[in-house]
């Protein structure tokens, strides 16, 4: 009898992380730069990455738009998204699908005001301005972030007569808006709000001195914005705690900040594993005679990742620091760039195992360009590719063992070259773990998931590929 073997090639698409070298992405006379670290400068689905940034080739600051469809190893030429003789400043940016948002702050009407813009086909044409406020004061550093339809903005505000922080959203995906809506609510300053969101619950940062000395504060909605939390205090501290920076996946949401309670500013670091309902301890990430400033981060699933700039060296470089265990360890400190001039405001986004980040940089003279530099091996989601052989049809497996404490394992097929996502949902359809979001060629995969960090009960698991959609169910039991 004949026997026919079938051959499995095993072998993990993760490896040690390996940083390509810094790629120069604006050239010109002029200054070209990313935004601070409370909002976006970079936003991605799938290989498609979207960059916005500030430039004042045209004589004033104008906001810009660039893009790879190749996940950052080629980008397209510049794009003037604003065109009016006063500044354009301050812009965040998101993506859902094909729909890119954009806002920023505008002095077009004599004061600044919050605008907003959106392309509907992943950035390749772009519909016109849409002014968001309207107040006789200024409305200032817009943060935005966006789940399926819903766009969620933070901004500071003037109009109370001190800085507040204000919300307004659109459940359309950027066609209608709602009304403002004021968030905070005290005679001191709340300033450089950041926003993050993960399915209806949005999360909200900023620094606030109603005690005295600068704190950071959160707050959450748990109905898509509609309804609004107390005020937490996350920071209490003798020293300055601000420029706060906010991420989340499905239930870890994580924030960053700069600190000088102990003389000099350092990272710290905490997070929330429900929610935002209760938070860990400040963790401190560098410890060091220099500055450390501006820090912004990035996450997917339990790997964090955070980047700042640091004159650690005697000049300003950026720095990268991550975890893959949701904050409980940290891998050493590790510089980024190395320049003669001055890396400023890095930009981290992540996209399945790539890890991107953009800063603005004057390594060529006076004035800055904007830099990318990218890891294609950095997030360790832990994909396995157990067959390359092209299945006849997608499939999504029960996962193994079921019920399971703490790991289980999920094995799917892909028929072609697909933009793959499987995402975890507890009972109440709330997203709690990203653990598949890229392009993934035909083949049989497998990816463990760990229930270490959740409660017992049902959970399920979605698999979504450009032609195929199916959901299962599991048990964790503790």
């Amino acid at each position: 009898m004949k026997k026919t073997f079938l051959l499995l090639l095993y072998f993990t698409v993760v490896t040690q992380s390996q940083w390509q070298p810094d790629v120069r992405l604006t050239n010109n006379i002029w200054d070209s730069g990313t935004t601070y670290n409370n909002a976006r400068c970079v936003a991605v689905n799938g290989n498609i990455i979207h960059l916005v940034f500030l430039d004042n080739r045209d004589g004033n600051y104008e906001i810009y738009y660039k893009r790879s469809t190749d996940a950052g190893i080629s980008w397209g030429t510049d794009t003037r998204l604003t065109n009016n003789p006063a500044p354009s400043l301050f812009f965040s940016v998101a993506v859902s699908g094909s729909i890119v948002h954009i806002v920023w702050q505008d002095q077009r009407n004599t004061n600044d005001q919050i605008y907003y813009k959106r392309s509907s086909d992943n950035g390749v044409s772009w519909e016109p301005d849409l002014r968001l406020t309207n107040t006789s004061t200024i409305s200032v550093t817009p943060s935005m972030a966006v789940s399926g339809n819903f766009v969620h903005v933070v901004w500071n505000d003037l109009r109370d007569m001190n800085p507040e922080i204000y919300y307004k959203g659109s459940s359309d995906a950027g066609i209608s808006w709602g009304t403002d809506t004021r968030l905070t609510n005290n005679s001191s300053n709340s300033a450089y709000p950041s926003t993050a969101v993960s399915g209806a619950i949005v999360h909200v940062v900023w620094h606030d001195e109603r005690d005295g000395n600068y704190e950071i504060y959160y707050k959450r909605s748990s109905d898509g914005g509609l309804t609004w939390g107390a005020d937490t205090r996350l920071t209490n501290a003798t020293g300055f705690s601000w420029y706060s920076n906010a991420s989340v996946s499905g239930m870890l949401v994580n924030v960053v900040w700069e600190d000088n309670r102990n003389g000099n500013y350092e990272i710290y670091y905490k997070n929330s594993t429900d929610g935002g309902v209760n938070w860990g301890a400040d963790a401190r990430l560098t410890n060091f005679t220099g500055n450390s400033w501006r820090p912004s981060a990035a996450s997917s699933g339990s790997a964090v990742h955070v980047m700042w700039q640091d004159n650690r060296d005697g000049n300003y470089e950026i720095y990268y620091k991550r975890t893959t265990d949701g904050g409980i360890s940290w891998d050493a400190d590790l510089r980024l760039t190395n320049s003669s001039g001055v890396s400023s405001y890095p930009c981290p986004i992540t996209s399945g195992p790539v890890v991107h980040v953009l800063w603005t940089d004057n390594r060529d003279g006076v004035l800055s360009e904007i830099y990318y530099k990218r890891d294609p091996t950095g997030n360790p989601i832990g994909i396995i590719t157990i067959s390359t052989e092209i299945p006849v049809s997608s499939s999504l497996s029960q996962n193994y063992p079921n019920p399971f404490n703490p790991n289980s394992k999920i094995k799917f097929q892909i028929a072609k070259l697909s933009s793959a996502k499987l995402v975890v949902f507890d009972a109440l359809g709330r997203e709690v773990q990203t653990l598949v979001n890229e392009q993934l060629k035909a083949g049989t995969y497998e990816v463990d998931f760990d229930g270490s960090k959740f409660a017992s009960g049902v959970y399920y698991y979605k698999l979504v590929t450009n032609d195929f959609v199916e959901t299962k169910k599991m048990v964790l039991m503790k």
